[in-house]
């Protein structure tokens, strides 16, 4: 976990008080529905259904906090220890978080249906249970057709697929996004 500070964790704290309405010291899907950014985002149910594990209801603090640091930016002074475990908020540790976004059924792989399906949770959509389609035409912001995701699903699938398996493992995962600068593109200053 990255290092926290007292007041961070206070700060913290805070917040999780904050979504928790109904005081019970825990947090139910649809409390993170009062998050303005995680319910405008495409994937932002994908993101709340990581806070639980399946057949979870509720969320804790420790529990929300261990989430929450996947999204911290990553120390860059931090001198790396290969006697420690890589942090959560490291690269690897936000593509391996981000490739589990996709893989809906847990086989090591984001298959082209994953691409395409619509969700696998039900009751913690923000969106009414929208297909996987409109999350696409979301991030893409305008209007494609049906035909047009498809061929984009399989672009993605053939551009990453280095073994010809016909769907991505995290290690292409990690492969194609190489140049991205994901330590920005997965972080939220949720402390200031």
């Amino acid at each position: 976990m990255p290092n926290l500070t007292p007041a961070h964790v206070v700060r913290l704290y805070d917040r999780f008080e904050a979504l928790d309405k109904e005081k019970t010291g825990h947090l139910r899907p649809q409390d993170f529905g009062a998050i303005n950014r995680l319910a405008m985002n495409p994937i932002g149910d994908r993101i709340i259904g990581a806070f639980f594990s399946p057949g979870q209801e509720t969320v804790d603090f420790h529990s929300f906090v261990r989430i929450l640091a996947h999204f911290r930016p990553a120390d860059q002074k931090r001198p790396k220890d290969p006697s420690m475990p890589e942090p959560v908020n490291s690269r690897t540790s936000k593509l391996q978080f981000a490739f589990q976004l996709y893989d809906q059924d847990k086989d090591g792989k984001i298959s082209r249906a994953e691409l395409l399906q619509g969700h696998t949770r039900p009751g913690l959509c923000l969106k009414c249970q929208h297909p996987i389609s409109e999350v696409l035409r979301s991030m893409l912001e305008m209007q494609v057709t049906e035909e047009q995701l498809e061929s984009i699903a399989d672009r993605t699938i053939q551009e990453a697929d280095l073994d010809k398996d016909d769907a991505i493992s995290f290690e292409e995962f990690r492969k194609s996004l190489e140049k991205v600068n994901i330590d920005h593109k997965m972080s939220i200053r949720f402390l200031r």
